[in-house]
């Protein structure tokens, strides 16, 4: 018996205060328990809109989206412990060292104590931070800030993960470094959503990918069945561009 979904959303439309375009048109999305789902698309796609809603940040303008099994419409609060959010932009205090912001977030999803501490400094050995431990954010590298944005969204182990452009900016050793523990949590259980425009990311790491542009999802299954089903594209970026087309976006 196939379980149910932890996301599943019925035609969910978002429009913003002043705006004369939905960012969102009707999305209708099944995201199963365990998956490592790829939500693809252009800037100003909609993909960081759909995130947003999912984890409780902004409301829909309307339809409906299940998460656990409850509808947003019921206003019910989903336990945040269950969620992780790693956002796109930086989402750190720069007044505060590496591991001060560490305990902040670890506080904020239920964590405390020496447990907190102990979880703390394991996370900062494995992502290589130990010796930057007591030093400002603000005066940390753009490589250091991305290892701890993702700590704080991964350090309570939640059971749906969303991440936003996580390896924006980074080099090839630190991407490989987010990969391979990313692959480890899918494996262990934990449900992740996963935007990026690096396309072969997403061909090595999803189980199965949904492209989205000008807010409606026009593509969704396998990356490898998606791309063989397309003559004339030998890769998932190929396959993007046909899509989505060339022309730049803001």
């Amino acid at each position: 018996m196939k379980p149910d979904p932890i996301i599943s959303s019925i035609n969910l439309r978002k429009r913003y205060k002043g705006s004369s375009e939905e960012a969102l048109k009707g999305i209708n999305l099944n995201i199963q328990p365990s998956e490592f789902f790829g939500l693809l698309g252009p800037n100003s796609a909609g993909k960081t809109t759909l995130l947003s809603i999912i984890c409780g940040l902004i409301s829909a303008s309307s339809g409906d989206i299940k998460i656990f099994g409850e509808s947003i419409r019921n206003n019910h609060p989903i336990p945040k412990e269950l969620i992780g959010l790693v956002p796109q932009e930086i989402a750190l205090y720069p007044t505060l060292t590496v591991f001060e912001n560490i305990i902040f977030f670890g506080q904020m999803y239920g964590l405390t104590g020496k447990p907190l501490r102990i979880k703390a400094d394991e996370f900062m050995e494995k992502f290589n931070l130990s010796e930057h431990r007591n030093k400002l954010i603000s005066r940390c590298s753009g490589g250091i800030k991305r290892r701890v944005n993702l700590i704080c969204g991964i350090l309570h182990n939640p059971s749906l993960l969303l991440l936003d452009e996580p390896t924006l900016g980074v080099d090839s050793q630190l991407r490989t470094m987010i990969f391979e523990y990313l692959e480890e949590l899918n494996k262990k259980g934990t449900t992740i959503i996963f935007t990026t425009h690096y396309m072969r990311e997403a061909e090595l790491l999803c189980s199965r990918v949904s492209f989205i542009d000008h807010g409606e999802i026009i593509l969704e299954g396998n990356p490898a069945e998606l791309v063989a089903a397309q003559k004339a594209c030998q890769d998932l970026g190929q396959l993007f561009l046909n899509l989505t087309g060339r022309e730049l976006r803001d």
